[in-house]
């Protein structure tokens, strides 16, 4: 009897353990894109910025940024910046300023990390290039105000990723430290 019932047993065992075979999903059948990582500094405590009303041209936003994409950046095309004003002190007006470009960034001026091999160029904005891109003067912004820079990441078969097509594991994960958004608030 006793080996009966581990017959039946050994039996259900096998039985259960029966599986169909599942096929895997290659990696070229996958969707890919790709994002710019913030390298440093890290992490970007909530992608912030400062620069000094009383040293714009002296002061800037900047970090080093890695482009990631399949193939180690190769369909990395470009990233460019466009960048807004909140007045958030309407003592001296109020002079909010919608979305305008900023810069863009070829993939040409960035350089194949040794150790990543993603290619990685230094971000740079300063207090004078946002009053200019923006059309404002030094006058016009005050301590508490701030400028809003976002990021589109260009690959080269014409797609386009950013804050709002990306999802949030990249825009939003310390690993992939890749927000498009970056704010730059302006100090004393």
């Amino acid at each position: 009897m006793k080996k009966l019932i581990l017959f039946l047993l050994s039996g259900m065992t096998i039985m259960a353990c029966k599986t169909d075979l599942v096929s895997r999903i290659g990696e070229e059948d996958m969707a890919n894109g790709g994002y710019i990582r913030t390298v440093t500094p890290y992490p970007v405590a909530n992608s912030t910025f400062s620069v000094s009303k009383a040293n714009m041209g002296g002061t800037r936003m900047e970090f080093l940024a890695e482009a990631v994409t399949p193939d180690h950046g190769a369909w990395f095309a470009s990233y460019d910046l466009s960048i807004a004003f909140v007045d958030a002190t309407p003592a001296n007006g109020t002079k909010n300023v919608a979305a305008r470009a900023l810069k863009s960034l070829p993939a040409s001026g960035f350089t194949p990390d040794a150790t990543t091999l993603y290619p990685r160029a230094t971000i740079t904005v300063t207090g004078t290039e946002a009053l200019t891109a923006t059309g404002l003067t030094a006058a016009d912004v005050s301590a508490g105000d701030r400028f809003d820079v976002t990021g589109v990441m260009r690959l080269t078969d014409g797609r386009t990723f950013t804050a709002s097509n990306t999802g949030a594991n990249i825009t939003g994960g310390a690993f992939y430290s890749s927000p498009f958004y970056y704010r730059i608030n302006v100090a004393n």
